[in-house]
């Protein structure tokens, strides 16, 4: 990180955890004017890193070590039985990459998924500025990936392009649509695009096997969490 001595981070004061009862949740984030772009956010990914919007943080909980970056070397990843079921049962989905920009059917799509999964949580009810400021930032390359079955927009899955992995920033979709397992067939999608494009990882946010937001991350094998500061193997 010497390189980019001129980046300055603040840490947020403890706040409730989403994530975990009777925990509170510290966060380091880089200062929102510094000199982001995507090479510096890519490195900073491999120091477990994310981004939100134009932000990027990193949970720094004094007490607490159970979030840990997650990520999926895509030359070594195999799918499980559950997870060629999923690919089987959407084959008939059609993929379009899109890059980042409003559309109101993705809007429309992203307050039906919001609302119904997180009302009360704080992302319920967005508006079309709250929602763009969420999926874009102004110096990272982010696609919009739909799924489609026919006409029906099905998903949409926000993927940023680093210049050697993916990262998976958020998917939403129709809550009608659970059968199709949107949010497992997304990150397969990504997978099998940073394959065929050369890239070594997809990453995943954090993973925290205590929590059922969460947990079902490592069931993409082989897996990487960053632990003590080096990825290390993280088997189910």
């Amino acid at each position: 990180m010497s390189r980019h001595e001129s980046l300055i981070f603040y840490a947020t004061a403890p706040d409730t955890c989403p994530y975990l009862e009777n925990r509170k949740m510290v966060s380091l984030f880089a200062d929102p004017g510094g000199p982001m772009s995507v090479a510096v956010y890519g490195e900073l990914l491999q120091h477990g890193f994310r981004r939100s919007g134009s932000h990027v943080y990193r949970h720094q909980c004094p007490q607490c070590r159970a979030c840990v970056p997650y990520r999926i070397p895509v030359a070594k990843f195999t799918p499980d039985r559950g997870q060629r079921r999923v690919l089987k049962r959407n084959a008939g989905l059609s993929v379009t990459i899109r890059e980042v920009g409003f559309d109101p059917a993705h809007y429309r799509l992203y307050t039906a998924y919001v609302n119904h999964r997180h009302r009360g949580g704080g992302m319920d009810n967005p508006t079309p500025e709250s929602y763009l400021g969420f999926v874009t930032s102004r110096w990272c390359r982010t696609w919009l990936v739909e799924f489609r079955e026919e006409d029906s927009l099905l998903g949409v899955a926000v993927v940023d392009r680093l210049p050697d992995a993916l990262s998976a920033v958020y998917t939403f979709f129709d809550p009608a649509a659970q059968a199709h397992s949107l949010g497992t067939l997304a990150i397969l999608w990504q997978i099998r695009q940073a394959r065929e494009e050369g890239l070594t990882h997809v990453y995943l946010g954090y993973w925290n096997a205590q929590s059922p937001k969460m947990a079902y991350k490592n069931r993409f094998q082989p897996g990487e969490g960053l632990i003590n500061g080096i990825w290390t193997p993280v088997t189910t």
